[in-house]
């Protein structure tokens, strides 16, 4: 049994890409292997996967092991070939070259990622039936003190405003490590509550299931 509280965290965006890479192959295995371009991929890396298998494009994975042209995605299981067609995940990765970190956050709020269903209604029964029908959007709030010097804000600001696509990582104090991409909003306008400090707000409109590893 283990309990965590969620002090200590630390947030960061990406704010750099490398240039993306075809993917022209990946397999069906209990972690990944894509073939790709001539590559100079790591052990460590987070890349930005684009693929045809619509449960896995956008979402970033961390590098297991990688060569010339070919790179293990670490824990992504694509063994199940109904959720992840054989010969159809190809694509493109790109790297997250600098990730900025997000300081002074004093609140994080999640919304939606609530299960969704059908109900279906039988003339022969009195009792109705649910059907699992997915899960509703997903949005990470950021409450961040307001601070106009630090780096984040240009970052923010412009993925904001180009309404980008971006990276966060969430480090937890047990070294766990959650990954979303997400679209950017950011509201630069302070609340000024009396005894609170004053604080801006960072919206991530999530655009996949999460990714975690474990540190």
């Amino acid at each position: 049994m283990s309990f965590q509280l969620p002090n200590n965290i630390s947030y960061a965006v990406a704010s750099v890409y490398a240039t993306s890479i075809n993917v022209t192959a990946a397999t069906n295995a209990a972690e990944c292997v894509l073939t790709t371009a001539t590559n100079t991929y790591a052990v460590g890396d987070y890349l930005e996967f684009t693929s045809g298998w619509s449960k896995a494009t956008g979402r970033i994975f961390r590098v297991k092991t990688a060569a010339a042209t070919s790179v293990t995605l670490e824990g992504f299981d694509t063994t199940d070939t109904v959720q992840y067609p054989a010969g159809t995940g190809a694509g493109s990765v790109r790297k997250i070259s600098t990730w900025q970190s997000i300081v002074q956050v004093v609140g994080c709020d999640v919304s939606g990622g609530d299960a969704k269903y059908a109900t279906v209604n039988l003339m022969d029964s009195d009792t109705e039936i649910n059907l699992p029908d997915g899960f509703s959007a997903t949005t990470y709030n950021l409450s961040i003190a307001d601070d106009p010097a630090q780096a984040h804000n240009a970052v923010l600001r412009s993925a904001s405003n180009a309404s980008k696509v971006i990276a966060l990582k969430m480090v937890l104090p047990s070294g766990a490590i959650l990954l979303y991409s997400g679209y950017v909003s950011y509201n630069e306008n302070p609340s000024m509550s009396k005894g609170q400090v004053m604080a801006v707000k960072a919206g991530f409109a999530v655009t996949g299931k999460v990714v975690r590893y474990a540190s």
